[in-house]
Parts: structure tokens; sequence; C-alpha cells
């Protein structure tokens, strides 16, 4: 009777180990961007995707950051560079924040939106849930432009069924005093904000194991 009651407890140990751990496994996060996520121009560990590692510890959300955002790099070249970053990382999340080099050298947005839906296709074959980050281009490229390119980010999310954050900029792109010289690139001041517009829509994704 005794070894069957030892047995019994044994067992449901087991069970509340293998819930405890299917809940609280450590995350993965792979950031893939552009210079608004590497941190151009501002100190190391001052942008938001330092800000989200210190966020995530002091939340104490089990989850490790890798941030593969290169200066300059546009969403064809995100594109390329990805699989490979899936098969070293392995991430759980995949946070996609390109487009803004593509809409400032004028690429046609078709070409950037086949660009993102394949980051988004081959992520989840590799078995990653997928964030993707919207932006905006300043109405001096062209009305029509402006629209489009900000419109594409929606229009992907909702074909391709991802969260989006609609634009990582908001409440930093109406203020210039939060702008570095070449009022392209935020201060170290604005990455809490940008972090702000991103979180709400990644913290629901982490949580899903």
């Amino acid at each position: 009777m005794f070894k069957n009651i030892v047995r019994c407890f044994a067992v449901l140990l087991l069970l509340f180990s293998a819930a405890t751990n299917a809940y609280s496994a450590s995350n993965t996060v792979l950031v893939v961007g552009d210079s608004l996520s590497a941190e151009y121009g501002i100190s190391r560990g001052s942008g938001w995707v330092a800000l989200l590692d210190q966020r995530l510890r002091e939340q104490k959300i089990d989850a490790s950051v890798v941030n593969a955002s290169v200066s300059g790099e546009t969403t064809s070249g995100g594109r390329t560079r990805l699989p490979a970053l899936l098969s070293k990382h392995r991430p759980d999340v995949v946070i996609i924040e390109l487009g803004a080099n593509d809409g400032l050298r004028g690429l046609p947005v078709a070409a950037a939106e086949a660009n993102l839906r394949g980051m988004v296709d081959v992520s989840r074959k590799a078995g990653a849930r997928v964030l993707l980050v919207g932006m905006r281009m300043p109405p001096n490229y062209g009305r029509d432009y402006a629209d489009k390119f900000f419109a594409m980010y929606g229009a992907l999310s909702k074909e391709v069924k991802v969260p989006l954050a609609p634009f990582m900029l908001d409440g930093v792109a109406q203020k210039p005093e939060l702008f570095q010289p070449d009022r392209l690139h935020p201060l170290a001041q604005a990455h809490p904000i940008i972090l702000g517009n991103i979180w709400p829509y990644l913290q629901p994704i982490l949580k899903t194991k």
C-alpha cells in the first residue's frame, strides 16, 4: 500500500514538473532588423533590443535574445541571411524589422512584400512564431508611395496571419528632438518608446508554447 502511494506521488510530481517546464521553457527570440535595431549611432546596450532583453529578465520570462540586425539591411538581404540564422539559433520567435531601407531607396513595394512573405514562410517552416514590425516612410517620398508602403505591412499581416506591431516609431517620428543629426536614426532616449510599441504584440506570442 505504501509503495503504491509513493509511486502515485512520484507520477504526480513528474506530471507537475512537465507542465511547469512546458510553460516556462526557454524561448529564443531572433531579431532580424536594420540599423533601427542594430544600435546605429548610440551606445551598445541602449537600443530597444537590449532593453527587451532587460525587460525579459526583469519579468522573469525565460527567454534569450539574439540580435542579428545589420545596419543598411534590406528585405532582400534579410531574406538571404535568414535560413542560416534559423539553422544556427533555432529560434522560437522571429521578429522581422525590415523595410525601411527598401523605402528609403524607393524600391518597389511589391518586392519588399514578397521578401517579407518569404521570411515569414521560412520562419514558420523552421517552427518559429513570427512578429512583423511595420514602418512608415516620410511624406516627402511621395504620398502615394508612402501610403502603399505602410499599407503593405497590414495587408501582409492579415494575409499570412501573423501579429503586427504597426509602426515601431510611433511617438518618435513626430518628435525631431528624438533623432540623431541625420534625422533618420533615433537617439537612445527614443528606444524605450520603440520597445513600448513592440512589446504588446510580442508578449502574447512569447508565452505561447
